[in-house]
């Protein structure tokens, strides 16, 4: 691709990307993968992919993206989209090799030796993700990371609306506890009563 393309399709939209790459223009489409690949790979991680299954995972979700380029209406953002694919990628990964059992193990294990936040502050999401059993971190994930609803998270896990609910509610409570700043909810506690 030349420079005057790669400037040309840097300063378009998404939806004028996806339109072109409909049309044929690979190099339009690998401007959509340099966007938005980082967040892809980010939420694959918080989903609980390794590295390079992260990576693996999202370029199975671009590869798809692109063979379905032409359903993306620009109804929501790119972002939502591919992030969406992504994360139904992931979710037949892990049925498929039949994860989730030693996912829930290994997230146990994981709340135990998790170390918090260092002093000066510093809030690592990804670490306080590690906190959360398999299915709250996966509900959580798919509703606030990849912008699912509920009733979506729900059909893609398979899951009753209530489960996936009550999964998001504990793992939003538990990750409000883990990065609340020290003594803060010591002090809640001092001021309630």
């Amino acid at each position: 691709m030349s420079g005057a393309q790669q400037l040309r399709y840097a300063s378009l939209h998404d939806v004028e990307l996806a339109a072109l790459a409909a049309a044929g223009e690979r190099g339009a489409f690998g401007e959509l993968v340099r966007r938005h690949g980082s967040a892809v790979r980010g939420l694959l991680r918080r989903m609980g992919a390794g590295g390079a299954e992260a990576d693996d995972t999202a370029q199975d979700a671009f590869l798809a993206a692109f063979e379905s380029i032409t359903e993306f209406r620009g109804e929501g953002t790119f972002a939502a989209w591919v992030k969406r694919i992504a994360a139904r990628q992931y979710l037949k990964r892990l049925q498929r090799e039949r994860r989730l059992a030693s996912l829930a193990v290994e997230a146990e294990e994981g709340a135990e030796t998790a170390h918090h936040p260092d002093a000066a502050g510093r809030i690592d999401l990804d670490e306080a993700m590690k906190c959360l059993g398999a299915a709250e971190r996966l509900c959580v994930s798919m509703c606030y990371g990849a912008g699912l609803s509920h009733a979506e998270a729900a059909d893609a896990l398979n899951l009753p609306l209530g489960t996936v609910k009550s999964h998001v509610k504990r793992g939003l409570e538990k990750l409000r506890t883990r990065l609340a700043p020290e003594g803060a909810e010591l002090e809640g506690r001092r001021g309630n009563g």
